[in-house]
């Protein structure tokens, strides 16, 4: 991107070449007053071709960028010498792309042989030293202008999540069923059904990631998949963790529930219960404006940290509007290198979890929307913000311990379930709708 008066960015735009994400593989190249996109023709219908010759959109071959970069160099450093400078994302602008810049710099400067001269000084954001020609290397503002969701994008996701959840209702009460009529289910065949019953939803595209299916033992592997012929059965003595997501044309979702279909041991219900705590304190986290994710990261393990248990994972990860499930550059992490500052209208996941190798897994997800919350006080003049849930989906209460749960912990839960069943049931009847109200009643501490 050019700071004086082209601009130049490379894109990646919508389509379906990517496994679960509604994008293809394409560059644009904008300047002020025209655009060149560099994709396969075969994938431009002749409706969208003339669609874009009409709006000034050049099309040429996707393998061409290379030399287009190659050709416009003299150009771009005729620009740099006047004071503008190419803006270069290294998080996102293939290596390609970047290797081919910088030796077609050297090789032009050189031949000028001046290169001392007009080599112009980079800037990274990690560290601020000079580097290679003409560039200025940081983040693209692009990335968190995607980020921060509009009204539109905020309402699908609303949207898409609820006929999500009837979706999961549907498919929980079946497997529910399956299990107790001792039917033989693998985990793959799990999958399966749950895609099924998504496909049916109104604006489905695609399952946003590879369904996490893992029953026992296979629930600690984080990033489980199971694979035909090599998968477990679902065993109804142990935990059964399953997080999966799906592409609408409105919205993204991923969800994380785990569930036992006969009776969880002391152990497990400690741990399960544990990890919910953590999920809803994220879940009310307050917090000024400005603060990067990782400072609310220790929300949801401080409930497992208590009693010495952890989990080897992020706690939420930045979410797309009908586009990809793991989205940049915000996140909720230990990993206190990112200091995105987390802004209303952003979406990102709560999924705080407990592993126990080679025995069972826990992870309880919902995506949040951020948003901004009505303070008694605003200390420093700043806006507090909070979380608005998206997901709503019950949570399975014979794994909570109640006795562990605080009065404001079970009212949290209750009114998530009384949620659940406000927004989900009219999309449901039969077994589904009762298995919904089965499963959102209210809770009360003896």
């Amino acid at each position: 991107m050019f700071s004086g008066s082209h601009t130049t960015n490379f894109v990646l735009q919508r389509g379906s070449d990517v496994p679960h994400s509604p994008v293809t593989y394409a560059y644009l190249i904008v300047e002020i007053d025209r655009a060149t996109l560099f994709v396969d023709d075969a994938k431009v219908t002749s409706d969208v071709m003339n669609h874009l010759k009409n709006a000034g959109v050049e099309l040429k071959p996707y393998d061409s960028i290379l030399s287009e970069i190659k050709r416009q160099l003299r150009f771009l450093l005729f620009l740099a010498a006047q004071g503008a400078q190419l803006w270069l994302d290294p998080y996102s602008v293939n290596a390609a792309i970047m290797q081919t810049y910088k030796l077609a710099s050297d090789r032009y400067l050189g031949s000028v042989g001046n290169k001392r001269k007009h080599q112009a000084k980079i800037y990274d954001d990690s560290n601020g030293q000079s580097g290679g020609p003409a560039g200025v290397y940081r983040a693209s503002p692009i990335s968190m202008e995607k980020a921060v969701k509009n009204s539109a994008e905020l309402e699908g996701m609303r949207n898409s999540h609820i006929r999500d959840a009837a979706a999961l209702a549907q498919f929980w009460v079946w497997l529910e069923e399956e299990i107790h009529n001792d039917v033989k289910l693998t985990e793959v065949d799990v999958a399966d059904k749950l895609l099924e019953f998504r496909s049916k939803q109104a604006g489905f595209i695609d399952t946003s990631f590879d369904t996490i299916s893992g029953s026992g033992a296979n629930g600690a592997i984080i990033h489980y998949k199971p694979e035909p012929g090599n998968c477990s059965v679902v065993d109804p003595k142990k935990l059964f963790l399953l997080d999966s997501g799906a592409q609408y044309v409105d919205g993204t979702t991923d969800i994380t529930r785990t569930v036992h279909f006969g009776e969880p041991s002391a152990r497990q219900k400690e741990c399960f219960t544990r990890v919910l705590q953590g999920h809803i304190a994220l879940d009310q986290a307050v917090f000024p404006e400005n603060t990067p994710g990782f400072v609310l990261d220790a929300f949801a393990r401080s409930f497992l940290w208590k009693i010495g248990l952890d989990y080897r994972h992020g706690t939420g990860h930045g979410v797309g509007a009908a586009l990809n499930v793991h989205e940049g550059p915000q996140g909720i992490s230990y990993r206190y290198g990112n200091m995105t500052p987390l802004v209303k209208g952003m979406i990102v996941s709560n999924e705080p979890g407990y592993y126990e190798d080679h025995a069972f897994g826990i992870r309880i997800e919902n995506l949040l929307s951020v948003k901004e919350v009505d303070t008694p006080n605003r200390f420093g003049g700043l806006s507090y913000l909070g979380f608005e849930k998206l997901t709503f989906v019950p949570i399975q209460t014979k794994l909570v311990e109640l006795p562990l749960l605080s009065e404001a912990e079970i009212d949290w839960l209750n009114n998530y379930h009384s949620q659940v069943w406000d927004k989900v049931s009219p999309l449901l009847d039969g077994s589904a709708r009762q298995w919904l109200w089965n499963n959102t009643r209210l809770l009360v501490k003896e």
